[in-house]
């Protein structure tokens, strides 16, 4: 389990950041008509923010496991 996390450890805080801003950005910006698809509901725009954040912070992951990984491989 330690593993599983420490591997994916900046998806993680991605997730938990973006999903809090997303909450953040529903409660404070949203749409009050209810005709927007992510912004109308904070199950939405937090699960937005949730993936939003995971993908953005997926970049700064190293190189090291990716190059490791497939040497094992071959």
């Amino acid at each position: 389990m330690k593993n599983l996390i420490a591997k994916y450890k900046p998806e993680i805080i991605g997730a938990a950041l973006g999903g809090a801003i997303g909450l953040a950005y529903w409660y404070f910006i949203g749409c009050s008509s209810g005709t927007c698809a992510i912004t109308s509901k904070p199950l939405n725009s937090t699960i937005y923010g949730m993936l939003m954040g995971s993908l953005l912070f997926n970049i700064f992951k190293s190189n090291k496991n990716i190059k490791t990984n497939n040497n094992e491989q071959n």
